[in-house]
């Protein structure tokens, strides 16, 4: 056998040795569906009770975990948070704002925005799939969605949706929820 031959050889059975680790340790699912900031996710999770794999979910799709993101509209930070929301969601735990609100700092930015997610569960009677259509749209779009008929706030009816942005975003949210909770059940 020639050494370039013995040399094909040797990686292949290293390139399926690695597949092989990966696959049997988890190793892949964390490389391929990985989450920054645990620390701040559980912690924020842990205070308002909002489960961690959403927060992370909700990370993954607002900013795939970038911190110096900021939307077209003006939403900042890895949830996406918009400033006038982060003042208003801080008047309702009586906390007063900062002079400056720093929203591109993760720990802030993460407590605040699970904040907010768990206020749309309070409103939605925790109804995941009608609180994450609120995150994305906006609960008076939702409001008016469930009002008139449009969509009954179920993740069966989400194609229902009249904005395509939302019920992409639902969906989305959900696959990432699904991989987290699969891959990071015994911890991060």
């Amino acid at each position: 056998m020639s050494f370039l031959r013995k040399k094909r050889v040797f990686a292949l059975l290293f390139i399926t040795f690695l597949l092989f680790l990966f696959a049997n340790s988890n190793m892949l699912g964390k490389w391929m569906y990985p989450v920054r900031y645990q620390q701040h996710i559980d912690a924020s999770s842990q205070t308002y009770g909002v489960d961690r794999f959403l927060i992370a979910s909700i990370i993954r799709v607002e900013s795939n975990f970038r911190p110096d993101r900021t939307s077209p509209k003006g939403a900042v930070g890895l949830m996406q948070i918009m400033p006038d929301t982060a003042e208003w969601i801080m008047e309702l735990d009586d906390v007063p704002p900062p002079k400056t609100l720093n929203l591109d700092n993760p720990r802030d930015n993460i407590l605040i925005g699970t904040r907010y997610i768990k206020w749309l569960l309070q409103q939605y009677d925790g109804n995941i799939v009608k609180a994450l259509a609120a995150y994305n749209a906006g609960p008076g779009n939702v409001n008016k969605w469930l009002a008139s008929g449009a969509w009954d706030g179920t993740f069966e009816q989400v194609d229902r949706i009249p904005f395509g942005e939302t019920r992409h975003y639902i969906h989305r949210v959900n696959y990432y929820y699904k991989k987290y909770a699969q891959i990071y059940k015994n911890g991060w």
